[in-house]
């Protein structure tokens, strides 16, 4: 088999970033969508935390099949998919009411958005591949940036009196035009393949898969962390601190935007230092929840938080572009499956690990843990970083 990649290196950038603005924006606005949405569901903070375990059981399924639509079908399904993922946001805000509903609803958003993180992750890779740029982690560092505009305008629309259904009817706009833009962007990454022996073809595929998997399984523990700390560091400010609500509220935002700049700022040293970034990110990330599990003041934690973030942030996209890189690209969709769904494992456990910790040790303990997972992340990525150099 043999597949030619033609590009434009400036339009084959457009379209990722495009792509990963538009899913960012999705999930900034709903974070701070939240607590509007359990309001017009009418449900108990106990039932939103259960029903929100249900966005995770919907993104598994589409995760790991999302990837051999877009290698069969091609980059135009990542517009699809993103104009679904709008739209399961105007669903469930039109529609939950009650806890039945409210679940229907967060099966219906995980399953569009396990579905465009796998297309989009392809998106990037396709067009890393193409330009020889490092588009994966800039891509992700996008998404970040989204994350923290959206979260922020959403807040503003909705305290200004804007109804649930017209602020994701606004994010649904902005989120189609981005998805008209990374379409029209990626067509300059079209693949012409040859099949010429369909049946290595698939072999190929099959022998692909198990150092895939082992790649998301160490990437798991990379999202573990990552989530760990944006999901907790509210949390530890308000129990430990006795922060006020406002304090408590700059930890995920500290997070997020100090994940923003590294993304962004490091990108280049993910494709030339890949395996520095990986060892040098697990170390960051196993001393900053060191310090902010030891933290004596609400300074010192968030200077800890910032630590984790610069060490976790890199991590996901470094590990997938060393990956797709050793990877034809007319199965780049195939591989992304595999190590995103595998990833996402660890994303979903990161929190409840955090939890189960928290019950028995306290919530010092619990973070004491998660820098035990960042170490065990540094470990594990150095054989995994070998076993992908060229």
């Amino acid at each position: 088999m043999s597949s030619e990649l033609v590009a434009s290196p400036l339009r084959a950038a457009y379209a990722p970033y495009a792509a990963f603005a538009a899913f960012g924006i999705f999930w900034g606005a709903w974070g701070a969508a939240l607590p509007a949405l359990r309001t017009q569901a009418g449900v108990s903070e106990g039932q939103l935390g259960a029903a929100l375990l249900f966005i995770g059981l919907g993104a598994l399924p589409t995760m790991a099949f999302t990837g051999r639509a877009v290698d069969r079908f091609g980059l135009r399904v990542v517009a699809w998919l993103l104009a679904a993922l709008a739209g399961a946001g105007l669903l469930i805000a039109a529609g939950a009411d009650g806890v039945v509903l409210l679940v229907v609803g967060m099966l219906v958003v995980g399953a569009a958005s396990g579905a465009a993180d796998v297309a989009i992750n392809t998106l990037a890779g396709r067009a890393e591949h193409a330009t020889g740029k490092p588009l994966l982690t800039r891509s992700h560092g996008l998404f970040s940036v989204g994350v923290v505009i959206a979260s922020l305008s959403t807040g503003a629309l909705l305290g200004a009196g804007l109804s649930l259904l017209a602020a994701f009817a606004v994010v649904a706009v902005v989120m189609l035009a981005l998805a008209a833009a990374a379409h029209l962007t990626s067509a300059s990454l079209r693949i012409a393949v040859h099949r010429e022996d369909t049946a290595r073809e698939k072999g190929g595929a099959r022998a692909l898969t198990v150092p895939l998997l082992a790649v998301g399984l160490v990437a798991a523990l990379a999202y573990a962390v990552e989530n760990a700390h944006q999901s907790w560091g509210a949390v530890m400010l308000t129990d430990v601190f006795t922060a006020s609500p406002q304090l408590a509220a700059a930890a995920p935002a500290t997070f997020a935007a100090t994940a923003a700049l590294a993304r962004l700022s490091l990108a280049p040293l993910s494709r030339s230092h890949p395996t520095a970034m990986l060892l040098g990110g697990g170390a960051l990330a196993t001393a900053g929840s060191l310090v902010l599990a030891t933290a004596p003041s609400v300074a010192v934690a968030l200077a800890g938080l910032v630590l984790a973030a610069l060490g976790t942030a890199t991590l996901f996209p470094t590990l997938l572009s060393r990956s797709l890189r050793d990877t034809d690209p007319a199965q780049h969709g195939r591989a992304t499956s595999a190590v995103a769904a595998t990833a996402y494992l660890g994303f979903l456990l990161g929190p409840a690990y955090v939890g189960l910790l928290a019950e028995n040790t306290g919530l010092r303990g619990a973070l004491a843990g998660v820098a035990a997972l960042a170490l065990v992340f540094t470990v594990a990525a150095a054989p995994i970083s070998a076993r992908h150099r060229k």
